[in-house]
């Protein structure tokens, strides 16, 4: 059988449409997260509400420069981060954190462990990298480092995202802020192995001061936690040497 021939979308109705029902809008973008949603569908998702913000801002008028106006716009976007739930529970608190907590939480963690990086590091790089490696799961939502057929398609999922989103930027900061995430996924700088080891980190915390709750909800066992964080040492052995400690302790066999 032939595939269905792809229907053009009427963006004028499309965006009035979502404008008198904001709730779709986000029902879609919550959508996108599932593992089940291809990039393309992501991608012509992002195309639309790309119409819809072009569409508020010729209502505010065109009083701000077109440069303001794309960086603006990207501010704004990245706020939805604060909507993507990740599955670990804060400590102190029944709910999960979202990713924009985590992202926050990451570089403050750089500040203050710093001194634990294998080598030598700058600062200031690896804050950037951990404030700006998770932006993609605005569309891309967060994949669980235990579901391995989630993460088949993970890399295809974020470029897409990484591409929309950054690609809301004026073009050389477009280009400096891929060039930070690429950095941070291909792990191989100091400083990309430092966040790394960080962002592996902070997961561990939480479920070792909730009582292992988000592994004991999804039947992760002591092998699988130690497996998947195991890298954790190429950018900070003593805190690989701590977190081995607390996942035994933790998921006890």
């Amino acid at each position: 059988m032939d595939a269905p021939a792809e229907r053009a979308v009427d963006f004028q109705s499309a965006g009035a449409w979502f404008e008198t029902a904001p709730w779709v809008a986000l029902l879609v973008r919550r959508f996108a997260h599932s593992r089940h949603f291809p990039a393309s569908a992501i991608s012509a998702i992002a195309v639309l509400a790309a119409h819809i913000t072009m569409e508020h801002w010729k209502e505010l008028g065109e009083s701000i420069p077109q440069r303001l106006r794309q960086q603006l716009d990207f501010i704004l976007e990245i706020d939805r981060l604060k909507s993507v739930l990740r599955r670990s529970y804060l400590v102190g608190a029944d709910r999960k954190e979202n990713s924009a907590e985590h992202s926050w939480h990451l570089a403050v963690a750089a500040m203050v462990l710093s001194e634990h990086a294998k080598d030598k590091i700058d600062l200031g790089r690896v804050i950037r990298l951990v404030l700006v490696h998770d932006l993609v799961e605005i569309d891309a939502g967060d994949t669980f480092i235990y579901d391995d057929t989630a993460n088949l398609d993970k890399a295809a999922r974020e470029q897409a995202a990484a591409n929309r989103i950054f690609g809301l930027l004026p073009e050389e900061q477009a280009t400096k802020f891929m060039g930070f995430w690429r950095e941070f996924e291909d792990r191989k700088s100091p400083e990309a192995k430092f966040a790394f080891a960080l962002d592996r980190l902070m997961p561990i915390l939480h479920n070792v001061f909730t009582g292992g709750r988000s592994w004991k909800e999804h039947g992760i066992r002591q092998a699988q936690a130690l497996a998947k964080n195991r890298p954790i040492e190429d950018g900070a052995p003593a805190l690989w040497q701590a977190v081995e400690s607390l996942i035994k302790q933790t998921l006890a066999e």
